[in-house]
């Protein structure tokens, strides 16, 4: 798939499309990054209409580009839909369609979903969406195998995302895919974003807001980031915040959706990522560097997280790459 300034993106936008998720698309796929040294892709807003109500009617859009835009993408973005039982646009339809024939990227953000499941290009993929509208899609779909309980899920050509925020995770997402964890890591940096979630973390679902929340945990991330080449437990975080390990569960569950231990492998499974992007050919160094222990665990852990062999995450994504 090509990269750059010549890979472009299109995000197709529709009466009742949600600000937030054309917003994500646009810092992340829009802005020029000049600090990253590298071009960036070119992106485009299209509609099937000369002037688009956004959601509740906040505001008008006018001047995007036309469909025809969609037949020049390498990746199709298509936002949320207000209301999924109303179908969507014939014509929308029939441009994803011939995007996905011609091996465009398709991706979907919250209920975009349906637009991608009307247009037949789920059948028989691993997809999901927001959790409340899970039964609703399931019903409807039958041949698209829901995962109604993650951030996002990435079939090849065809991604998709749960709700608004987890359309940030799968953005970030794809420009890893795109350019490596580093240049990922920097934009999630840019936009003061953890960019620790993987796909597989659990959609936050009815989770009450705290009256007096906790104090912030970044703390003893930092310090743990520092510390990646240490055997640290569970034990070692709830001494750093000078809290009961008990507490600490609950806190990474409050702020961060995932345990301990899942995050403090994420961010393992990370720098070793970052390591053999920079070339590092020997595996026990990376293992030892992001405290994995052995090159076997290593190997174990990359291939969990990333579908990837280290030497095959070398290949693809290492300086020769």
């Amino acid at each position: 798939m090509s990269q750059g300034s010549s890979h472009r993106v299109v995000m197709v936008v529709d009466d009742g499309s949600n600000p937030f998720e054309m917003g994500v698309a646009t810092e992340l796929f829009g802005l020029r990054r000049p600090e990253l040294g590298r071009e960036w892709y070119q992106f485009t807003l299209a509609s099937a209409r000369e002037h688009v109500g956004i959601h509740l009617g906040m505001f008008t859009l006018s001047g995007v580009a036309g469909l025809d835009a969609v037949d020049e993408a390498d990746t199709v973005i298509v936002p949320n839909r207000p209301d999924p039982q109303v179908p969507a646009d014939a014509s929308v339809l029939s441009a994803i369609r011939r995007a996905h024939a011609r091996g465009a990227r398709l991706i979907s953000f919250c209920t975009g979903a349906f637009t991608l499941a009307e247009a037949g290009v789920l059948d028989g993929l691993r997809a999901t969406t927001h959790w409340r509208w899970a039964a609703e899609f399931t019903e409807r779909h039958p041949a698209v195998r829901l995962e109604s309980d993650v951030l996002f899920v990435d079939e090849g050509t065809v991604l998709t995302a749960a709700g608004s925020a987890a359309a940030m995770d799968l953005g970030l997402y794809v420009i890893q895919r795109d350019h490596g964890a580093e240049i990922a890591n920097a934009v999630s940096r840019r936009l003061v974003f953890p960019g620790h979630r993987d796909g597989g973390q659990q959609q936050f679902v009815e989770r009450p807001v705290p009256v007096v929340p906790d104090a912030s945990l970044a703390p003893v991330l930092e310090w743990a980031r520092g510390n990646l080449d240490r055997a640290l437990t569970v034990a070692d975080l709830a001494a750093r915040a000078a809290t009961s390990q008990a507490t600490l569960h609950r806190r990474f569950r409050s702020e961060l959706g995932t345990t301990p231990l899942a995050w403090l492998t994420t961010e393992r499974v990370s720098l070793a990522c970052r390591l053999l992007e920079r070339g590092e050919l020997r595996l026990d160094r990376v293992a030892t560097d992001c405290g994995f222990g052995t090159a076997a665990n290593l190997r174990a852990q990359l291939r969990r997280h990333t579908g990837l062999s280290p030497s095959e995450y070398r290949r693809r994504f290492g300086p020769a790459a």
